[in-house]
């Protein structure tokens, strides 16, 4: 006897229907590799780490790609949210909200209580389930494992096999298809394997991609020791790490916006895109969750900007023959990049035309009391600049932002939020390069305001709380400094009013232009 459906639905009229065998076998095989790394969250040590992990792993990937083409491959091409406002899991649900649990409570054990998970403290070998990592680390770095080896390896599972898995849910997005693997080798080569080739080499630790003031500590005495004494790699690493900051991002980003980075070589957005994607629907459009986030991040970046100059100033006091930079380079490198900022928003007004004038003026006070403070410091031979203990302020940026903020709260807020959390909030890499796009770059998303037929599937899926449809509407171009460039607006809109481009240097006219005609009901008038 064949099945009722009582749907209504025209497009898709089988959108709930009952999983296939495929699927319940690749969700079974997943949860196999997961349960193996759950009973030994408990303590279980396994007799031999090597194979479990194997299987674990091998489960996991094998599974994922087992459901996903089941999922997708049968289907016609095209993007696939089917019910993802009704599912418990991507609706916040009971088991969103339980997963969302589990993720945070894995994150606080994870940064804070190592212990809980196995870590061997003082020279005791690990347990449970940091012990199930050591063989690989062994063959990798030719040490035990450490939390962030384990949690690093999971991470690089995870994005590789959900990788796959969104590939094919947009396979018929070539733009989609390309950025995910890129993301997926970044992850692989740069963040997972590269490093640990270099520790295995008795070099030091690198992402290659990672840079300041995402990479907090890169500016660190320890950091800066350790790259200067590490031979010609370490200073080809130190040189090739402040070239990303001033010359590689600043260019890349001018031709290609925040995207470049944000979307296709940073491990943080390639977990949100791939871990992230069913939730990204669940990301606050409001304005009100838009004042928040200019205000919060901005704050953030304003945060770690004088936890560097407090942290090296006071470096520099201490030891004032130590580098070849000294405390007098420092200070005038400070006034040098600040006041430039300065002057450029007094001598070159077009770059800001768009910025609200309080914006502007607290902008200056800001810059103005960076660099007199600085100098004031400096005159008084004082130890400390801003009249606060650097190491102090480290340990507080170290505990709020980098680890409760950007590990617990970005992906633990995952099913409560959305994908990104911590991109859109926190992160002060977003908020350099999301200052660049918004006044120095070409790249911008055009709109086709006659074709736009207001369905809104472009504001419900922007992970970054863009109301683009708005946007649309009025055949505006779509210039926001959190916009990282994903492509997903574009690609769920069924009448292609959305483009990614990179155009003209010509940002602050382009983006007041109105494209589509308005007439509000006082304009409408009845004639006799």
């Amino acid at each position: 006897m064949s099945q009722i459906n009582p749907s209504l639905s025209l497009s898709n009229p089988v959108a709930h229907a009952d999983m296939s065998t495929r699927q319940k076998l690749g969700l079974t095989l997943a949860g196999i590799g997961l349960l193996i790394l759950f009973v030994t969250i408990f303590g279980l040590t396994l007799p031999n780490p090597a194979l479990f992990l194997s299987i674990s792993i091998g489960t996991i990937i094998l599974g994922t790609a087992i459901y996903a083409r089941s999922t997708y491959l049968h289907l016609p091409e095209g993007i696939k949210n089917n019910r993802v406002w009704f599912d418990s899991l991507t609706s916040r649900g009971v088991i969103g909200w339980l997963s969302a649990i589990i993720l945070t409570g894995f994150y606080v054990l994870l940064y804070w209580f190592p212990a809980y998970l196995g870590l061997g403290a003082k020279g005791e070998a690990n347990t449970g389930f940091i012990a199930l990592f050591d063989p690989l680390a062994q063959a990798l770095e030719g040490n035990v494992a450490s939390q962030w080896f384990a949690y690093g390896t999971l991470y690089t599972v995870v994005i590789l096999a959900l990788g796959y898995k969104f590939i094919l849910k947009y396979r018929h997005n070539r733009y989609q298809v390309l950025r995910t693997i890129s993301v997926m080798f970044f992850q692989l080569g740069f963040a997972f394997l590269l490093p640990e080739f270099l520790l295995l080499m008795n070099l030091p630790f690198n992402d290659f991609k990672n840079m300041w003031p995402l990479n907090y500590y890169f500016f660190e005495s320890w950091h800066i020791q350790q790259l200067t004494t590490s031979g010609a790699i370490g200073k080809f690493m130190l040189i090739f790490g402040i070239a990303m900051i001033f010359i590689i991002s600043p260019v890349l980003t001018y031709f290609y916006g925040k995207r470049w980075y944000c979307s296709w070589v940073c491990g943080c957005g390639g977990l949100a895109e791939t871990t992230g994607d069913p939730y990204r629907h669940l990301s606050d459009k409001s304005l009100k969750a838009w004042q928040i986030e200019r205000w919060l991040i901005h704050s953030i970046l304003l945060f770690i900007v004088i936890v560097t100059i407090a942290t090296r100033y006071s470096f520099f006091v201490r030891n004032p023959d130590k580098y070849a930079v000294t405390r007098e380079m420092f200070v005038g490198i400070v006034s040098i990049i600040f006041g430039g900022l300065i002057l450029m928003m007094f001598f070159r007004p077009n770059y800001v035309k768009n910025l609200n004038k309080n914006v502007k003026i607290g902008t200056v006070i800001i810059l103005s009391l960076i660099i007199g403070l600085t100098i004031w410091a400096y005159l008084g031979e004082q130890k400390e600049v801003f009249f606060v203990n650097g190491a102090k302020l480290r340990q507080w940026y170290a505990f709020g932002v980098g680890a409760a903020f950007s590990g617990v709260i970005g992906v633990g807020f995952y099913p409560l939020m959305g994908s990104r959390v911590w991109c859109r909030f926190g992160c002060p890499m977003a908020a350099i390069l999301g200052i660049q796009q918004r006044f120095f770059s070409r790249f911008r998303i055009t709109t086709n305001g006659g074709q736009c037929i207001s369905c809104g599937n472009c504001s419900t899926y922007c992970e970054m709380g863009i109301d683009v449809r708005s946007y649309a509407q009025k055949g505006q171009n779509i210039v926001r400094a959190s916009c990282v460039g994903c492509g997903i607006c574009a690609a769920v809109c069924p009448r292609g009013v959305l483009k990614l481009e990179n155009s003209a240097m010509d940002i602050p006219q382009r983006t007041n232009d109105l494209r589509a005609i308005h007439i509000t009901e006082d304009q409408i008038r009845i004639l006799n």
